[in-house]
């Protein structure tokens, strides 16, 4: 199917112009530079991110599975949190801090767009992240919970030894599948200022009036893709052997 689709497109009667417009390789050389380098930002703000992603969404797991009658507004601040940014785009999340948050003229409050870009990143993907967590807490059987409690271990050391390194092991391919797209995810910045892969490649592209700059950029972005995909498979494929004993 793939070589038929090339020989279709290839043999197209616009494709000399589709060539020269989205893959000429002049082009790609002499933007590829500038957009590597805005690139890095893109990595520097997901590795950035992700960390506080797992922090905070941990935290919010962790005070949904609490069963405490005295967490009982912890877990209801834990819920809207969750339910309200799974619900809200990412892409108006990214506005209303990036614009917001400024406006409000308050003292303290961050004004570097690279970390209103990170709060706003963190608070969407945090709310996926935790679901993801809390689904593993709850995966584990009941059975470990009640031989944590018979070995004398408090709720919280029995969470944290016992419960939690089993929930976290099982959710590592569907977490490092939210990173994919955190990710691909950090080009929204470009919407607050800014100038990360995907935007310096609309730069040149409006200056010389081509597309190949987002070919490159796009290049970019599935290459780091890629890498994390393959982390995950090979973690998965580990988990399964360890499981089975091999």
């Amino acid at each position: 199917m793939l070589a038929v689709l090339a020989l279709v497109v290839l043999n197209a009667p616009g494709w000399e112009r589709v060539q020269r417009t989205f893959f000429d390789w002049q082009d790609a050389k002499d933007s590829a530079g500038p957009i590597a380098e805005a690139f890095w930002l893109n990595v520097r703000l997901f590795l950035v991110c992700e960390v506080l992603i797992l922090v905070v969404a941990l935290v919010v797991a962790v005070v949904r599975v609490v069963p405490s009658p005295a967490m009982a507004p912890l877990r209801l601040i834990a819920t809207v949190y969750t339910d309200v940014f799974r619900g809200t785009p990412t892409l108006l999340v990214v506005l209303l801090v990036g614009f917001g948050v400024p406006a409000l003229n308050l003292t303290g409050l961050p004004t570097s767009l690279f970390w209103l870009g990170v709060v706003a990143l963190t608070l969407s993907y945090g709310a996926y992240v935790a679901e993801v967590i809390r689904a593993g807490i709850l995966s584990v059987h009941p059975t470990q919970w009640a031989s944590g409690r018979a070995l004398g271990l408090s709720y919280g050391r029995t969470l944290r030894h016992v419960v939690l390194p089993q929930a976290l092991r099982r959710q590592v391919p569907p977490l490092l599948n939210d990173f994919v797209s955190l990710q691909k995810d950090t080009a929204l910045l470009s919407t607050i200022g800014l100038v990360e892969a995907l935007r310096q490649a609309n730069i040149i592209a409006n200056r010389d009036f081509v597309f190949t700059p987002l070919v490159v950029s796009a290049v970019l972005f599935i290459a780091a893709t890629i890498v994390i995909a393959r982390v995950a498979d090979w973690l998965s494929i580990r988990s399964m052997r360890r499981e089975a004993g091999a």
